[in-house]
């Protein structure tokens, strides 16, 4: 399958889609990427705790603004990064023609993503360090 429309979903589209969007958006230039939640905090700017981890990586996501996740958003889409094992399951649940184009960041690694989200600066930190790794194993597969 050629692949060129990416997806990242987790729930608010606050912190950890847009950081794994703007990392594999550095990655792989020439794709396109959107995200999205599936309980968006509509109209939002990305958290200040993930603006400043992606500073620190001079990785500038303050554009993000948050939206939820739609019907055709998933049909444009070649394939869906989600965070965790639910995510996945709601997703193919809702639009079962999604299977087989829905992953986890962390599929290589077998691991979910921990939602950061109103926990601290260390543990946005760990998060971000953790996308960062889940994103460079994609490298050879997208």
């Amino acid at each position: 399958m050629h692949i060129q429309n990416i997806l990242v979903v987790c729930i608010g589209n606050i912190c950890r889609s847009p950081m794994a969007k703007y990392l594999l958006q550095q990655q792989h230039p020439n794709l396109t990427f959107d995200s999205a939640g599936l309980a968006a905090m509509v109209d939002h700017p990305a958290d200040d705790k993930a603006i400043l981890c992606m500073n620190s990586l001079n990785i500038d996501i303050r554009p993000h603004i948050a939206k939820q996740i739609n019907s055709d958003l998933i049909i444009k889409s070649d394939l869906i990064i989600v965070m965790s094992n639910k995510q996945q399951l709601h997703i193919e649940q809702k639009w079962p023609f999604t299977k087989g184009k829905v992953f986890r960041l962390g599929h290589w690694q077998g691991q979910n993503v921990p939602d950061p989200y109103q926990h601290d600066q260390a543990f946005f930190e760990e998060t971000c360090r953790n996308i960062q790794s889940y994103v460079t194993d994609w490298k050879s597969h997208i």
